[in-house]
């Protein structure tokens, strides 16, 4: 019989590499939370210690500046999870919100019942810490790109690495994405395409 929260069950076994004891206790503070497209899961700002994994869908995490503008730090699609770290702390707020782009089925979990397990058992520690560990990796993924690559090369490294996401997401969301202007992204978007490279 399949699990009743199937994101989070393939998550921390995988992060585990196996199935985890105290599985109950954190089923028990499991909740499923669908979004319609538009919807926010969360806003930034806010007090909310919770994990989420996706069960199908698609969601972009987002700064809104003092001036309303908004930037996209990154997208949540199938299989992935996401939380803002910052609200993780005690007394914490999110740093981010997060926006569907697409109806959405969720699975969330207050961080403080994992961390609870955490401390009772070593195999919920290491899942964690892989998970952290994962959740890096991306982060400094991004930074090496914002960083390092043309904006021309940034779009490009998108497609090459999220190919059937490119073509989900709407082209002012991926152009926030990317640091660029929706008409920046459409030029190079073109110049892409004519010259027959990987978009």
């Amino acid at each position: 019989m399949a699990p009743p929260f199937p994101a989070f069950h393939a998550l921390f076994t995988a992060a585990a590499g196996g199935e985890l004891p105290g599985w109950d206790v954190a089923e028990r503070a499991m909740a499923a939370v669908r979004v319609d497209a538009g919807g926010t899961v969360f806003a930034q700002g806010v007090e909310h210690p919770c994990v989420y994994a996706v069960r199908s869908g698609l969601l972009k995490l987002c700064y809104l500046g003092e001036d309303g503008t908004e930037w996209i730090k990154s997208f949540a699609h199938e299989g992935r999870f996401f939380a803002s770290i910052a609200a993780l702390q005690p007394g914490g707020r999110t740093s981010f919100g997060v926006v569907a782009l697409e109806p959405c089925a969720l699975e969330r979990i207050d961080h403080r019942v994992l961390l609870g397990l955490a401390r009772r058992h070593l195999a919920w520690a290491h899942a964690l810490h892989q998970l952290a560990l994962v959740f890096a990796a991306r982060k400094e993924a991004r930074e090496r790109e914002l960083l390092t690559l043309g904006a021309e090369a940034r779009y490009r490294a998108f497609c090459a690495d999220e190919p059937l996401l490119a073509r989900r997401i709407p082209q002012k969301d991926l152009a926030r994405h990317l640091g660029l202007t929706p008409v920046g992204l459409n030029r190079i978007a073109m110049r892409v395409r004519r010259g027959g490279g990987g978009a």
